[in-house]
C-alpha cells in the first residue's frame, strides 16, 4: 500500500534511534496523527513474561482519569430482579436468554458484557464466541458481579479491562487524538502503573521490555521505559 503523504510527514517526525519520555510522546503523537477522524490513541506494552505460564498470566483493569473518549456498549445478563438497577445505570441491552440465542447466531455487537454469578453456568458454552472477542465475562475484570449498577457506572465512566496475548503484549487504546497532551500522559501512566502493580512473582529479568505510543495509522513511537518505572 503506498504511503499518503501525510503519513510520510509523520514517519518523519518520529525518530526511530530515540525513546521518548511520556510528557513528549504524548504531544508527538497529536502531531503526527494522519486521519481526519478523532483517532484512537494506543499503548502496546511488551512484557517480559511467558503468557503460557498459568502463573505469568497479566491481566486486571483499571479505570482511566479522563475515559477513553469513546462510548462503549454493554450488556448485562441477569435475572429479572437485576433488570432494572442496569437500565438506570445506562446498560445498551439488557436481558438474559434473548441475547444468549443472540450471541449463539454470531451477534456480539457490544463492547463488554456484565453478567451476575447466577446466571453464568447458562453462558459457559458462550465462550467459543466471546472468548476470542475477550467479551467473556470475568470476575477478574469485575465483569461477573451482583452488582450490576455499579460495574455499568464503571465501564462508561472509563474502566477498561487489559490482558497480556500470546505474544507478551498488552494492547490498550487510552484515549483519542483530541484529548490534551495531558490527558493522554495521565491515561498512560494510569495504565502503565497498574501494570507494573501486576508483575508477577515468577518473572524474572526485565518486566517492562518496551513500550509504544501509537495513534490510528501514525508511526509508533517508543517510549523511555526506565523513566517510567522510576
Amino acid at each position: 500500500m503506498a504511503l499518503t503523504k501525510k503519513r510520510k510527514v509523520a514517519i518523519t517526525k518520529v525518530d526511530k534511534n530515540k525513546v521518548y519520555s511520556l510528557k513528549d510522546a504524548s504531544a508527538l503523537v497529536k502531531e503526527i496523527n494522519c486521519t481526519k477522524f478523532d483517532s484512537s490513541v494506543d499503548l502496546h506494552i511488551r512484557l517480559g513474561v511467558d503468557p503460557k505460564k498459568a502463573d505469568q498470566q497479566v491481566r486486571g483493569t483499571v479505570s482511566l482519569p479522563h475515559g477513553t473518549g469513546r462510548t462503549k456498549k454493554v450488556l448485562v445478563l441477569c435475572t429479572p430482579d437485576k433488570e432494572a438497577a442496569a437500565k438506570e445505570a445506562g446498560a445498551d441491552f439488557v436481558g438474559l436468554d434473548e441475547f444468549i440465542t443472540k450471541i449463539e447466531g454470531g451477534w456480539v455487537e457490544v463492547d463488554v458484557i456484565i453478567a451476575t454469578p447466577a446466571v453464568m453456568p447458562k453462558i459457559g458454552k458462550l465462550g467459543k464466541v466471546l472468548g476470542p472477542r475477550n467479551l467473556m465475562p470475568n470476575p477478574k475484570t469485575g465483569t461477573v458481579t451482583n452488582d450490576v449498577a455499579a460495574a455499568v457506572n464503571e465501564v462508561k465512566g472509563g474502566k477498561i479491562a487489559f490482558k497480556v496475548d500470546k505474544t507478551g503484549i498488552v494492547h490498550a487504546s487510552i484515549g483519542r487524538v483530541s484529548f490534551s497532551p495531558e490527558k493522554i500522559a495521565e491515561n498512560s501512566a494510569e495504565l502503565i502503573n497498574a501494570i507494573i502493580k501486576l508483575k508477577p512473582s515468577s518473572a524474572k529479568g526485565i518486566y517492562l521490555k518496551g513500550i509504544s505510543m501509537a495513534s490510528t495509522m501514525s508511526p509508533g513511537i517508543a517510549l523511555d521505559t526506565k523513566s517510567l518505572i522510576n
